[in-house]
């Protein structure tokens, strides 16, 4: 039986696993309009990760010489990371020489797949959970949007990838290790000098929107204490 699972993990709920559904992660997990809207790459540049990351899927899930491989996708701006294990070495190089010949646009491929017997289900469910910590504790800061990093885990070892500045990607680094369970971190990064200025200006801008309603909060509450405080009075003059 094929045993070729895209980025699949079983839900482990209650500690009990009950079932195996797909975690989907990298360019193909962008599912919000919030996560798009922040993304640093362009609409069309999403489009094109997302279908070349199904492109890629279908071709490696209908070709009979993958038969016996369990191989993981993640992309980013046309750049393609393989992981998983193959049965053997002609397989592996058989793998990447379709990959690199899918797509003209393909930027880079970066081939992480071990020569091994293929991980367990339950090694799979582990490496989900620890992508999911992972990502949650990206939304725990405010460093960078958690779009900016993609985040995919193999055998224990997690790959970031994504646009960043230095400052970024070793904040997301440390972050990645403090998660329970990981063996290493991988950068796969594009560095940005400096973060896009139009990223800056909006940051600014919500910024100064949130410092005004902060300030209109303010003045509403100095206004109503002020509207309390002369009602007493007019309470207590009222008693006299």
């Amino acid at each position: 039986m094929k045993k070729i699972l895209f980025l699949c993990a079983i839900i482990i709920s209650s500690s009990i696993i009950s079932s195996c559904s797909p975690i989907v992660q990298g360019a193909a997990a962008v599912t919000t309009v919030a996560t798009m809207n922040n993304d640093r790459r362009t609409m069309g540049e999403i489009l094109d990760d997302k279908t070349l990351y199904m492109d890629l899927g279908n071709m490696v899930n209908k070709d009979p010489m993958l038969e016996d491989a369990h191989v993981n996708f993640n992309i980013y701006d046309q750049a393609v990371l393989m992981t998983g294990e193959a049965p053997t070495e002609n397989t592996r190089d058989y793998l990447e020489s379709i990959v690199k010949g899918k797509s003209s646009k393909i930027t880079q491929v970066i081939n992480e797949v071990e020569v091994m017997p293929n991980s367990s289900y339950l090694n799979r469910a582990k490496d989900g959970v620890i992508t999911v910590q992972i990502e949650t504790l990206f939304f725990d800061q405010e460093v960078f949007h958690p779009s900016h990093v993609s985040v995919l885990t193999e055998r224990g070892v997690v790959y970031l990838m994504g646009s960043v500045t230095k400052r970024e990607a070793e904040h997301a680094t440390n972050i990645a290790s403090k998660a329970k369970n990981v063996k290493k971190v991988v950068k796969l990064f594009n560095y940005l000098m400096a973060r896009p200025a139009k990223e800056v200006e909006r940051d600014n801008k919500r910024k100064e929107e949130a410092q005004k309603r902060a300030e209109l909060e303010a003045k509403k509450a100095e206004l109503e204490a002020k509207q309390n405080e002369l009602n007493q009075q007019l309470y207590e003059l009222g008693s006299d």
